[in-house]
């Protein structure tokens, strides 16, 4: 068959009239095409070719499960560019949703000069096509293969065509005679806010340089200018801050927890914190669709994580509790699948799970988030722990129930070998933080392998052995204040290496929240305990068997009156004969022995027959 320009958009109807049709031969099909650009002679007759290209080469992975080439990938990733230069040189000519189709397939438009020609289409649509593919290939790819790697530097190139994309969007809002909508800047500006978002800023760097230098230099964004490319938190701040001024609803909240996560991953936790608040997003988060809530996990736990970092244990531990007391860290942050042996999932949903899945790289790593989570549960828990050891109130505050759940399946093994895993490292810390073997349980900490991934990871084993000696202070004076009258702050001092105006200002902070029952003598520099405030092991065991026993009247006097319900003279029996009440009932055979004398026959059967005489 011989093609012609003059035939181009008759071929192009046929190919959109059988688009969808079963037995239908895309790749015939994207061969016409490619022939038909070749004697493509005006700029309409190649957008026409490319719109629909490129439409035929996603129709080839319509089906869910499978993937698009990575050659067919990146021949539609080239149609994109080339589709994108030729808008970029006519500006007379532009791609838009809505428009209406040239149905005359024998001659060609004509524009006047000044005149618009809108052709129906979507570049944005196509965009973001492309970005779901190649994002749908790296969830299907090993990741430690280097066919991975390879693909993953496709990101580039994609990169490079979302902002040329978006150049593109900005500059039809504001030409005249297009009527462009606001929601189209809004889509391409979000997903690349979200291809940078999660990265390091020396990555970004890198990436926006080379993207600037491959696009034309007349090409420029008057939302990030290309001379404030450099700075990559101004960028993320100013696409976000674009999204929350332009549009509404999920993208805009996705936007604000775009802008957190990147101010947490470097550090700026005070911001992150803020922000986080200010947006109110944990109230109204059950109402997003299920990939903004898994962003939103992201979120947390990167605020967590940098309160970590900066040596803020409780907020740490408050932040993480959610994410990592759940035991469905991997489920949360669409890492994984986590099947439960009865679980009632459906193929279905099982399906629609693996396809929200994160690709490899932007994982946060599961061992180091609950490293983090249990080292943070221990500097709190070990403490409060000691605390409650004299107040039967106390041990029922709880701050992390899985750290206490392996604390005590720790403590009920006989026999405990070296520390093999990271939950080892942490129990056997806890172990010697509790017995105020402060140095031995900073070592258990600091040893642990997981740290090395941390950045400035020296200074953080600095901060994690200063908390260690803080917190031993505190366990140190919760167990052993009963044994002491005074307590010289120098011995203290030494005992946990601290300087003695450390060991002053925790002792006071102790005194001021009603914590330790004591005073400070600050002529000498001695603590003074009070006697008679805090209970002693065996009160506390004697008020314990108290309301042990008070509770076990209460529940005989239930049954008793479950037996006696509807029978006022149930216990009444003739005189003379012995009583048998609680000789053959349930409750054992304690009344074999009552009633031989002449009380009438009194039920006298075990514990119950006591409650019922001390009546």
């Amino acid at each position: 068959m011989v093609y012609t320009a003059e035939s181009i958009l008759k071929h192009l109807r046929q190919i959109l009239e059988s688009r969808g049709r079963k037995n239908t031969d895309r790749l015939e099909q994207i061969r016409i095409m490619e022939k038909l650009l070749d004697v493509a002679h005006t700029d309409y007759q190649r957008i026409r070719v490319y719109l629909t290209l490129i439409a035929t080469r996603f129709d080839l992975t319509s089906g869910t499960g499978s993937q698009m080439s990575q050659e067919q990938w990146k021949l539609a990733q080239q149609e994109i560019g080339a589709l994108l230069g030729i808008l970029e040189q006519n500006h007379n000519l532009v791609v838009i949703e809505g428009a209406e189709e040239w149905e005359d397939d024998e001659r060609l438009p004509t524009v006047e000069a000044g005149q618009v020609f809108k052709i129906p289409g979507s570049v944005v649509s196509s965009v973001e096509r492309l970005d779901d593919e190649l994002t749908r290939v790296l969830q299907q790819v090993d990741p430690h293969t280097a066919e991975y790697v390879e693909r993953l530097a496709d990101e580039g190139t994609l990169y490079t065509n979302i902002l040329r994309c978006m150049c593109y969007a900005e500059r039809l809002i504001v030409q005249e005679k297009v009527f462009a909508p606001q929601e189209n800047v809004n889509r391409v500006v979000m997903r690349r806010l979200e291809h940078v978002y999660f990265k390091p800023s020396q990555v970004v760097n890198i990436l926006e340089e080379n993207v600037w230098k491959a696009l034309p230099k007349e090409l420029d964004s008057k939302i990030t200018p290309r001379s404030q490319s450099s700075d990559v938190t101004k960028l993320v701040q100013t696409l976000s801050g674009y999204l929350f001024n332009k549009s509404e609803g999920i993208i805009r909240g996705r936007a604000m927890l775009c802008q957190i996560y990147h101010l947490a991953l470097h550090d700026h936790y005070y911001k992150a914190r803020d922000m986080m608040l200010m947006s109110h997003l944990q109230e109204t988060i059950q109402s997003f669709d299920v990939n903004t809530q898994i962003l939103y996990n992201r979120t947390l736990t990167q605020v967590g994580l940098c309160a970590f970092r900066a040596g803020l244990v409780y907020e740490c531990q408050t932040a993480l509790q959610d994410i990592c007391g759940s035991q469905r860290q991997k489920e949360l942050l669409a890492q994984g699948l986590q099947i439960q042996r009865y679980s009632q999932i459906t193929p279905e949903q099982e399906r629609l799970e693996r396809q929200r899945q994160l690709p490899f790289h932007m994982h946060i790593n599961l061992e180091l988030l609950e490293c983090v989570y249990l080292t943070c549960s221990m500097l709190l828990e070990i403490p409060t722990l000691a605390q409650s050891g004299s107040s039967p109130d106390l041990k029922k505050r709880v701050i992390s129930k899985s750290y206490r759940r392996m604390l005590e399946y720790h403590e009920r093994q006989i026999f405990t070998g070296p520390p093999e895993n990271t939950r080892d490292h942490v129990m056997q810390a806890s172990k010697a933080l509790a017995a105020g073997e402060w140095k031995k349980a900073a070592d258990f900490i600091t040893t642990i392998k997981i740290w090395d991934l941390l950045p400035k990871n020296a200074e953080i084993k600095k901060m994690l052995e200063q908390q260690i000696q803080e917190e031993g202070v505190r366990t140190y004076l919760f167990t052993y204040a009963p044994f002491y009258d005074t307590l010289a702050i120098s011995h203290l001092a030494g005992m946990f290496d601290l300087p003695e105006s450390k060991v002053t200002a925790l002792v006071s902070k102790m005194i001021h929240h009603e914590e330790l029952a004591a005073a400070l003598d600050q002529v000498n520099s001695a603590i003074i305990f009070r006697k008679g405030v805090e209970l002693s092991r065996l009160q506390s065991l004697a008020l314990t068997m108290s309301d042990k026993a008070q509770g076990l009247i209460e529940a005989n006097e239930r049954t008793l009156e479950q037996r006696t319900a509807g029978s006022a003279n149930a216990f009444e029996r003739q005189g003379g004969q012995r009583g048998r009440g609680g000789a053959r009932g349930r409750g054992g055979r304690g009344g074999a022995f009552g009633g031989r004398g002449g009380r009438g026959g009194g039920f006298t059967g075990g514990a119950l027959g006591n409650a019922i005489r001390a009546q």
